[in-house]
């Protein structure tokens, strides 16, 4: 098998909380823990889960904007976390991200122009104010835009616009990994299969790669070529998207997919309503993290032993003590 373009290795990361007079650090948040995925060229992986889950989290360690606690992360066969100055500068270049929110990951003091121009000028990538210009109104025309809205500012377009003038300033740098962090979740409904077809367009014109997170699984079940299920921190299941859609064996993923709308209006599917809230991350459940709200869990295997991410069958993982 080729070389994976991305591949992440029992990744960790832990926010420290601080307190008392001192402001020492009195506990963790264990946003993500020991979680490994790999991304091959040209696929998309969706990583989905409830709020608070560590998917941005994840995506963000994948990116070095923040800073993981453990593990590693190899891009092109190169470790990621070991980068640093000239190194990480140029790896900017390869990964970009699409911000969750177009309203606030915009400068609303800058022009359209020099909001996606200003990586070209940042990595040198235009020669003079021509190229640049030149570059910037097809960046915009690319992602259906115009070369006359150039000049205009952030507050002057709708979400869906904003989130295009996102997209063209990820796609400015030619990158070969994009980190789509909840790019439709702030969007009409209507508007997020716009965004949507348009990133499916892009990625098969300049053969781009995606790490694409979401709270919904129905957002993702298009454009995925596997999903990848996030539960307090750890993937819980992972599987391409047909297989997951068809036969989840997760009891969480099963939850999930359960509160999924069917397009037909007569077609009926039985609702699972976990019970309780999602625990603490600052104190997650001993054992299988899912344990407390499971409504198959065996005890105490469920609630003491750690259950590892196994395949059960060919590209089908779960991490389930009573499944696969």
């Amino acid at each position: 098998m080729p070389q994976p373009l991305l591949q992440v290795k029992d990744l960790v990361k832990n926010f420290g909380l601080k307190g008392g007079i001192l402001g020492r650090t009195v506990s963790e948040v264990h946003a993500v823990d020991e979680v490994s995925f790999y991304l091959n060229v040209g696929e998309t992986l969706g990583l989905v889960g409830e709020s608070g889950s560590g998917k941005s989290t994840t995506g963000r360690c994948v990116l070095r904007l923040i800073e993981p606690t453990a593990g590693e992360i190899w891009f092109e066969g190169k470790n990621v976390t070991e980068l640093s100055g000239k190194e990480l500068a140029a790896l900017r270049r390869d990964m970009q991200i699409i911000f969750q929110d177009p309203y606030a990951s915009l400068n609303p003091r800058m022009t359209v122009g020099a909001i996606i121009g200003e990586a070209l000028v940042i990595h040198n990538l235009a020669k003079n104010r021509r190229e640049l210009h030149d570059r910037v109104v097809e960046l915009l025309e690319t992602v259906g835009l115009g070369a006359d809205h150039m000049r205009r500012y952030p507050h002057e377009f709708s979400g869906g616009q904003r989130q295009r003038i996102g997209i063209a300033r990820a796609l400015a740098v030619s990158p070969k990994l994009i980190v789509c962090d909840e790019p439709v979740s702030a969007l009409d409904v209507s508007i997020q299969a716009q965004v949507i077809n348009l990133l499916e367009d892009l990625q098969e014109q300049f053969d781009l790669t995606y790490l694409f997170i979401a709270h919904d699984l129905s957002v993702v079940e298009h454009i995925s070529t596997r999903v990848a299920v996030m539960y307090l921190g750890r993937i819980v299941e992972i599987a391409s998207a047909r297989d997951l859609y068809a036969r989840p064996l997760h009891p969480y993923t099963e939850a999930l997919l359960s509160a999924v709308p069917i397009p037909a209006p007569r077609a009926k599917r039985e609702r699972i309503r976990l019970q309780g809230e999602v625990p603490n991350p600052i104190h997650p459940p001993t054992g299988c993290h899912f344990h407390t709200r499971c409504p198959i869990r065996q005890l105490p295997l469920c609630s003491t032993e750690k259950p590892e991410l196994r395949k059960t069958a060919e590209g089908h993982s779960v991490a389930c003590h009573l499944r696969g």
